[in-house]
């Protein structure tokens, strides 16, 4: 269990912002599961999705890049996450898999020429002795706008992606599990996603950034 309590070069759970972070935002928890709800909570919705944040580079994917940029993708998000977990004392891995998602947009479909991402993350926390999956990947405020169900998760069951929009038509598929990993596997993540985004792909931080999803008003 130790190996997911460790800190490591993306994971940095021993980074003073971060670890300032948990203490923050689980100061005033004691039961390990409320702690993770928390962070679970702030790394959704505080962290904007953003897919244009993929990279090919390891610092782009370090926890606190990804908190100092305010925004991820899947991946950046797992790694935030998993940091402060390990940081509030308790275990975490990331767990990648193959998606399809069937509500991106038309314009970003047209860009990418496919709907399936090859590397998408989330965390599995080790909570009352067994390991409990949840994906905080894209933010109350996307998904209401998008018009899917934001994932809740109650650090008792699974919460993964759904399967259905709010309308009921089909939104995420899972393709392919790849298993569970206590560090960031950045060459089996870039070998997929430079054949759709190229191998010098870097976050892009500039505020003109479009994703093809609604914006928010704010």
């Amino acid at each position: 269990m130790e190996e997911f309590l460790k800190s490591t070069t993306t994971i940095e759970s021993e980074h003073p912002r971060i670890r300032a972070l948990a203490r923050e935002l689980t100061s005033a928890l004691e039961a390990p599961r409320d702690k993770v709800l928390g962070l679970f909570a702030f790394v959704r919705d505080e962290i904007p999705y953003n897919v244009f944040m993929i990279s090919m580079h390891e610092d782009d994917f370090r926890a606190s890049f990804v908190l100092e940029a305010g925004k991820g993708y899947c991946v950046q998000k797992a790694v935030l996450l998993c940091a402060l977990s390990r940081a509030a004392g308790i275990p975490c891995r990331l767990a990648l898999t193959e998606i399809r998602n069937h509500r991106i947009p038309a314009k970003l479909f047209e860009r990418l020429g496919r709907n399936v991402f090859p590397g998408h993350a989330y965390n599995q926390f080790h909570l009352d002795g067994r390991w409990i999956s949840a994906a905080a990947t894209f933010d109350a405020g996307l998904c209401a706008r998008v018009g899917v169900p934001t994932v809740e998760f109650n650090g008792e069951q699974d919460a993964m992606l759904p399967s259905k929009a709010l309308d009921g038509s089909p939104y995420i598929e899972y393709l392919e599990h790849f298993g569970h990993f206590a560090d960031l596997p950045l060459a089996f993540i870039t070998e997929r996603t430079a054949k759709i985004w190229g191998a010098d792909k870097r976050s892009w931080q500039s505020p003109e950034d479009d994703t093809g999803y609604p914006r928010s008003k704010s």
